[in-house]
């Protein structure tokens, strides 16, 4: 069995976080589809001055978020066949976790908005923390405490857009 050469591993990167991209694609873009429909609701006339400034950020942020996550497509359509699967590979690594950060607050500043809404807003800012906290555990305390789990696993190693031999 050969072991893949250098820039197999980055071709490799680069699938595998094109995979990723998908997945949170389509998450975003059914989240900014809700929220640009929203103010054309029956209902969004009664929302308060805070429900609309929460639906400001939730909408500006799944933007971000959107932009973010579709930025490498963009980024590869401009450095297509000039050799650059590396740099490209580390650019949407960053914009995936930078993409990820505005869909977390687009999600539960959507949360805010709808259980401030329908609830008594001490419960909607429980319930939204909570949702918060939810998503801070899988998207960033697990993964982050999964790191140092079987170091000696080379395939992990592999998979990490930063682990640059020389860099």
């Amino acid at each position: 069995m050969s072991k893949e050469t250098e820039r197999q591993r980055w071709q490799r990167n680069f699938a595998d976080l094109l995979q990723e991209l998908r997945v949170a694609q389509t998450g975003v873009q059914i989240l900014f589809a809700f929220l640009l429909t929203l103010p054309f609701s029956n209902g969004f006339t009664s929302t308060s001055g805070f429900q609309k400034d929460v639906y400001i950020v939730a909408l500006l942020a799944a933007a971000a978020a959107t932009a973010m996550i579709i930025s490498p497509v963009a980024f590869h359509r401009a450095l297509f066949r000039q050799g650059r699967k590396p740099e490209l590979v580390r650019f949407a690594h960053k914009m995936a976790s930078a993409g990820l950060a505005f869909m977390l607050i687009s999600m539960v500043s959507a949360v805010l908005l709808i259980t401030d809404f329908v609830l008594d807003r001490s419960v909607a800012l429980v319930l939204s923390g909570a949702a918060g906290l939810w998503f801070l555990t899988f998207w960033v305390i697990l993964p982050f405490a999964r790191r140092n789990w079987g170091e000696d696993d080379i395939d992990d190693e592999d998979d990490d857009p930063r682990s640059i031999p020389g860099d």
